[in-house]
């Protein structure tokens, strides 16, 4: 271009003039830096940096070193009627094109940018309709582990995750099923447990109870009756009429504990937190170096027979445990009305609280847990027990308030 701009302006044109036009005919050239100099080498007309400077604060430095060349300078000798008057300096400017590839690197970089932004939305609605079943069904699993076998999950449109959840409600309601089976099952055992228990304490109160207080009576005359008699035999026979009379007071005092530990004859005549009090009571003054606490504050007179049962064989039991292997120092035992359940009904809480050694978590329960267990169960209950070796034994039963008397 330079050539051809000098060969069509050098016919007949003074040096001063030809400089003066090729310079402006040159000036506007884009992506090159033209100098237009004279004979001596000086520029004929100052070239500003300017442009290209503001061009540079555009284009990041790094973008720039990357898809820059290496700049390319090139002179141009000037010559009219065989002498040369000058000479074009053509310098090679690559900002201007550097900043139209930036631009269309930052353009098409916004477009993809939002291209991708929407199709993952896209995306994320999409799956997230698609995957909101499966969390539901996950959701399912976890109530399931807890217990709570009335939950049901809705149908999902999707056809197969549709089948997925069919046969989620499916299992949940055999097994809804098998554990009101079972609760039922537990609950006639306990109750002929319990039936067989009250007609052996009756048996026991009704006829052991007065034979032995016939045999009392009848020693007791037959102590009279030999103390009046001046005969050597007489003495002996007092004697052994005393030792009858204190194995009849320890048969009766056996018979006692039987009836108590068979049934307590005050188990629905008195308030179930006296009876309670009444146990531990009688633990501690058998037991003096076990300091015990009761927390039963707020309690309904009774809670129907079979609850009021449970609640005193299962606190009996925990007692027992803690008195044979515990070596317990402090036992607490808390009694009250607690949340509701998963169904959505008022519950009974009893907590059994120790400082012992307590059990290692990996060995089997022993035949007074599992009773405890089979009982609370058995009124759709649960019985859970938290232990550590030397970290003391915590048993928490929760039975369910479906029946309530005052």
């Amino acid at each position: 271009l330079v050539r051809e701009a000098v060969a069509l302006m050098q016919q007949e044109v003074p040096a001063e003039k030809f400089l003066a036009d090729l310079n402006s005919q040159l000036r506007l050239v884009r992506h090159v830096r033209i100098v237009v100099k004279e004979a001596g080498g000086s520029p004929l007309w100052p070239h500003p940096p300017a442009a290209a400077a503001r061009r540079d604060d555009r284009v990041p430095a790094w973008f720039a070193a990357l898809i820059a060349a290496p700049i390319a300078s090139r002179d141009v000798p000037v010559v009219v009627n065989g002498a040369r008057v000058g000479s074009v300096e053509i310098v090679a400017e690559p900002h201007d094109e550097i900043a139209e590839v930036w631009g269309n690197t930052v353009a098409l970089g916004t477009v993809a940018l939002g291209v991708n932004v929407a199709v993952i939305g896209i995306l994320y609605v999409l799956f997230g309709r698609v995957l909101d079943p499966l969390t539901g069904v996950a959701r399912g699993l976890a109530d399931l582990e807890q217990h709570n076998y009335r939950v049901r999950l809705p149908r999902p449109q999707a056809q197969e995750l549709a089948a997925i959840t069919d046969r989620f409600n499916a299992l949940a309601q055999a097994l809804e099923a098998a554990r009101a089976e079972n609760e039922q099952l537990n609950h006639r055992l306990i109750t002929a447990q319990d039936d067989e228990r009250r007609r052996t304490a009756l048996d026991l109160h009704d006829e052991v109870g007065p034979n032995l207080f016939g045999l009392k009576a009848h020693a007791t005359s037959i102590a009279a009756a030999a103390a009046k008699l001046e005969h050597q035999a007489a003495r002996k026979m007092i004697k052994r009429v005393h030792d009858m009379l204190a194995i009849i007071e320890q048969l009766q005092s056996i018979n006692r504990s039987m009836l108590n530990r068979l049934r307590p004859m005050a188990l629905g005549h008195v308030p179930l937190r006296d009876i309670l009090c009444e146990l531990v009571r009688d633990r501690a003054r058998q037991h003096p170096q076990i300091e015990c606490s009761v927390c039963a504050d707020n309690l309904m007179r009774s809670y129907g027979d079979s609850i009021d049962l449970t609640i005193y064989r299962c606190v009996q039991d925990s007692l027992t445990n803690i008195i044979r292997h515990a070596q317990a120092r402090h036992v607490t035992i808390e009694l009250g009305e607690a949340a509701s359940d998963v169904n959505g009904g008022p519950q009974l809480a009893l907590t059994v609280r120790d400082d012992g050694c307590g059990v290692d978590p990996r060995a089997a329960p022993g035949f007074g847990l599992r009773g405890m267990q089979e009982r609370a169960q058995a009124l759709g209950g649960s019985c859970k027990v938290d232990s550590a070796l030397g970290d003391g034994t915590s048993i928490r039963i929760m039975i369910p308030l479906r029946e309530r008397r005052s």
